[in-house]
């Protein structure tokens, strides 16, 4: 048996067979954060270790290929294992019918006769006649072609229109909705394979991977980001620019705001082509200066000295 193209997606992830879908979604999301191509730019190992990853995950999200690779019938690349699915089907069988053919027609004449005496009834069989109405045709629509895009996390959000040029097909503009998510498929008609003996085209069954983004996160229509402030900005409130899809906006941060404090921007999130617009979630973080600023320290001791509190009173750390 040939060995599988690809690393074992369990492996290149770094989960155990075992995981749920949770973890293996936070663990490709971690290491697609660590390797993308942005952030290595020039680094072909790092460019087939997100190629990898991305594999991975694209394999093991989908709960049926999931299954099937469990089972030995496809191997890391989503390709076929046809001695085991053989196998299986022998082993399964009656003992006594083990070696005959069984598709549920008498024999490959059979298969034949049939598709013949459908088109001559004036059905929609596999079968035309020729120009003379002697030798007959076989008739079948092409077979779909499968791609893979990558497409930046705010093109996914917003949508966008691109060229992109697909092997045996060619130039292409494929229109990416606004809202589409990771591992969502677009079809484009008649870009697969050419049909037979006058047969319709197939499709190309564009496959989408979103790249994750240094800013947000996404949870449904809502994006998440995490703003830094100064202490200052915390401790008397002010107003704070926030990135948004297609620009920018000014946040009203409220006096006396602690980091981990979320404010909700609605209507900010995505905005799918169909459906409600989603919310853009602010958590607050506060960063200090990294220099020493040793007015500021003054000035908090001073503070301490005269209002200290307990900011881990009630909090469940404490239960001994």
């Amino acid at each position: 048996m040939a060995k599988d193209t690809l690393k074992d997606p369990y492996e290149a992830l770094g989960v155990a067979k075992t995981a749920s879908d949770a973890e293996i979604k936070k663990a490709y999301r971690q290491l697609a954060k660590k390797l993308h191509p942005d952030l290595n730019a020039g680094d072909a190992g790092k460019l087939e270790q997100f190629k990898a990853v991305s594999a991975a995950y694209d394999l093991l999200r989908d709960a049926e290929k999931r299954r099937r690779f469990d089972a030995g019938e496809i191997d890391s690349s989503g390709q076929e294992r046809p001695q085991r699915q053989y196998y299986r089907q022998y082993a399964e069988s009656d003992p006594s019918n083990r070696y005959e053919f069984d598709g549920g027609m008498d024999d490959l004449g059979d298969i034949f006769s049939r598709a013949f005496r459908s088109h001559g009834q004036g059905g929609q069989g596999g079968f035309s006649g020729g120009p003379s109405g002697g030798q007959s045709q076989f008739r079948m629509r092409g077979a779909d072609r499968h791609f893979h895009m990558e497409v930046d996390f705010l093109d996914a959000v917003q949508g966008v229109s691109r060229t992109v040029t697909l092997p045996e097909v060619g130039r292409i503009e494929v229109s990416i909705p606004a809202g589409i998510e990771d591992g969502q498929t677009l079809r484009l008609a008649g870009k697969g394979e050419p049909g037979i003996g006058g047969g319709p085209a197939g499709d190309a069954m564009v496959r989408i991977a979103v790249r994750p983004d240094a800013v947000f996160t996404r949870e449904g229509n809502d994006l998440l980001l995490e703003l830094p402030v100064s202490i200052d900005e915390a401790v008397l409130g002010g107003s704070v620019e926030v990135p948004v899809p297609g620009g920018r906006v000014k946040l009203k941060v409220p006096p006396n705001s602690s980091s981990g404090r979320v404010m909700r921007l609605r209507g900010k999130g995505v905005a799918p082509a169909r459906g409600t617009p989603g919310d853009l979630l602010v958590t607050l973080k506060i960063v200090l200066s990294e220099s020493d600023d040793t007015a500021l320290a003054d000035a908090v001791r001073a503070w301490r000295a005269k209002n200290h509190y307990d900011p881990r009173a009630g909090w469940r750390g404490n239960r001994s």
